[in-house]
């Protein structure tokens, strides 16, 4: 188990108290965030639907691999990182029935305004907080420690945990109340998967014009088109190189669960509606598990199509 002499983490009064912290969900971005909190010295549980994963990292990190909600009761701050909406509501549940009054649970998952809001009221019932807290940086984000979270909730709930939080986030904002977090996710996803599709469709129509990548991508970044997705997955997706960072699958979870908020809020949801018809359609070509940089392939194959027309 951590050494708890170095687990103290302040209150907003200064006053230090020893904290315990359990991490729920050890895919690509969960398990790099509970070895940042284990560096912090107050890692006291792991747990993953897939118990085998559980297992591996307690060991390796020396705390406790969760066999039931039951082994998070002691924990003063649960930390999901889950995949689907009904995951969050599940362990949610779960935890309400084990965890002490005062405790918080911080859910990093990207799910719709109505799971976080059933989720704080499911928790406030037992006097638990929770705090709506997606996440943006993808998996090397995670790895790095550089994430960005957007918070939804009560701000005093989020001084109490801000210190573990930072130990894997370049920036840290409260954005109001319940929902806030998944809401600025929202709008973080519409312009992700925008970029996304102007960066492959750029990308495919100059390697049809013939244009060296190695003048064309520092040309780029040099101007006003520069951007991350460029930045970080021009190159890996000239060569063919999807191993994922976000998965296609996750994007197209996360832009329906956009499409649902942006309706019922009245606005044009022209960028979303393409982006998900494109990385569905991605999904039944076998791209499901691919990064979503695999759009370009789609944008090559529509090219080639489109001319095949002309030529007719």
């Amino acid at each position: 188990m951590p050494n708890h002499d170095f687990c103290n983490i302040k209150r907003p009064n200064g006053q230090k108290v020893e904290m315990k912290v359990g991490v729920i969900g050890l895919g690509a971005m969960g398990a790099p965030m509970a070895r940042y909190v284990h560096g912090k010295g107050v890692l006291t549980a792991v747990g993953n639907r897939t118990q085998s994963k559980a297992d591996a990292l307690a060991s390796e990190l020396d705390v406790r691999a969760a066999r039931s909600p039951a082994n998070f009761a002691d924990c003063d701050l649960v930390i999901l990182c889950v995949s689907l909406d009904a995951d969050v509501l599940e362990n949610v549940a779960a935890l309400a029935e084990v965890l002490k009054p005062g405790a918080i649970v911080v859910d990093h998952s990207t799910v719709s305004l109505e799971t976080a809001r059933r989720s704080a009221a499911m928790l406030a019932t037992h006097n638990i907080g929770f705090l709506d807290a997606p996440v943006s940086g993808g998996a090397e984000g995670a790895r790095n420690g550089k994430l960005s979270i957007m918070v939804g909730g009560d701000e005093a709930q989020l001084e109490r945990v801000r210190e573990v939080l930072d130990s894997y986030a370049a920036r840290i904002t409260h954005m109001g109340g319940t929902g806030a977090g998944q809401a600025t996710k929202a709008i973080n996803q519409i312009l992700v998967a925008g970029i996304n599709e102007a960066v492959c469709e750029g990308l495919a129509l100059g390697e049809k014009l013939g244009l060296e990548p190695e003048r064309l991508l520092p040309t780029l970044m040099a101007g006003a088109a520069s951007n991350w997705f460029l930045d970080k997955r021009g190159a890996t997706m000239l060569r063919d190189d999807f191993a994922p960072g976000f998965k296609c699958q996750h994007m197209l979870k996360d832009l329906r669960i956009v499409q649902g908020i942006a309706r019922d809020s009245g606005i044009r949801t022209n960028t979303i509606d393409q982006a998900a018809a494109d990385y569905a359609e991605l999904i039944e070509r076998g791209h499901g598990e691919s990064d979503t940089s695999a759009l370009i392939a789609l944008k090559r194959a529509r090219a080639v199509v489109e001319s095949d027309a002309e030529q007719a």
